[in-house]
């Protein structure tokens, strides 16, 4: 599924109040199954002046902005962290801050943000596993416990299963349900992402289908925590060093331009 990104968010990325080293989309849109009233995710990094970091006056450590934007319809969900959180971030095994970095979806980017794509291999490690079995836990109870269990919470399950999956085995980073699906070869995945594309996510699940979801949902859980153990990824992150250097590097390009 090609998904275009709409001007507005490049606009959008243009004029942060911080310089911004990357701005990427997240959500639904790389997962591979939006629909048509899906928010825009927008997701990204900005950089502090120095005199906001080591002054009296500090500035927005992160930025947050739901709005609805424009003539269009574009429902917009920004967050934007300050380069040091986000450093700090990927050193603590988040998942959601590598798929923000590695988003095939770019609507901004610098030449440290390629360069951080390269320090960040270093920061990921078997433990990631624990980031994806606790997102999938999360959503596998709000189907259990919805009086009206649906496809949509079911579909980010399948999403984070498969990508911790991936990672364990590749260590690298693919969030797309239909690709990563290329190598599972789940045959239910391509109708539950069809119906989340088509606008009826929310329709109901029947209890068979529930028990037969239940039953995938245990055997993946545990063909995560496999894929972890038997993982050559390192148990604790190398990017210390280089990740200093690169905050240091960007403090003083802000503060050296202005």
């Amino acid at each position: 599924m090609m998904i275009t990104i709409p001007p507005l968010l490049y606009d959008i990325a243009k004029n942060q109040p911080y310089p911004l080293l990357f701005a990427t989309v997240s959500g639904s849109h790389i997962y591979g199954f939006p629909s048509r009233d899906s928010d825009w995710d927008l997701r990204g990094v900005h950089i502090l002046p120095l005199q906001e970091v080591v002054g009296l006056n500090l500035g927005q450590e992160t930025i947050e902005t739901n709005s609805h934007q424009g003539t269009i319809e574009l429902d917009l969900d920004l967050v934007t962290h300050d380069v040091k959180k986000f450093f700090t971030l990927l050193l603590k095994k988040n998942g959601y801050v590598l798929e923000q970095l590695y988003s095939p979806l770019v609507v901004h980017s610098t030449p440290e943000h390629q360069e951080l794509k390269e320090i960040a291999v270093n920061c990921i490690t078997k433990y990631h596993c624990y980031h994806y079995l606790g997102f999938a836990e999360t959503q596998w109870r709000l189907l259990e416990n919805s009086p009206h269990p649906h496809i949509k919470p079911l579909l980010y399950v399948y999403r984070v299963l498969l990508t911790g999956i991936y990672l364990m085995q590749t260590g690298k980073i693919e969030t797309n349900l239909s690709i990563l699906n290329e190598g599972f070869a789940l045959p239910y995945i391509p109708d539950l992402i069809a119906c989340k594309i088509s606008g009826v996510e929310h329709s109901p699940l029947q209890t068979s289908e529930i028990e037969f979801h239940q039953q995938e949902y245990h055997k993946l859980r545990r063909t995560l925590e496999l894929a972890s153990q038997a993982s050559s990824l390192p148990e604790q992150p190398s990017a210390n060093a280089a990740l200093h250097n690169l905050l240091i590097r960007l403090r003083l390009q802000q503060f050296e331009t202005r």
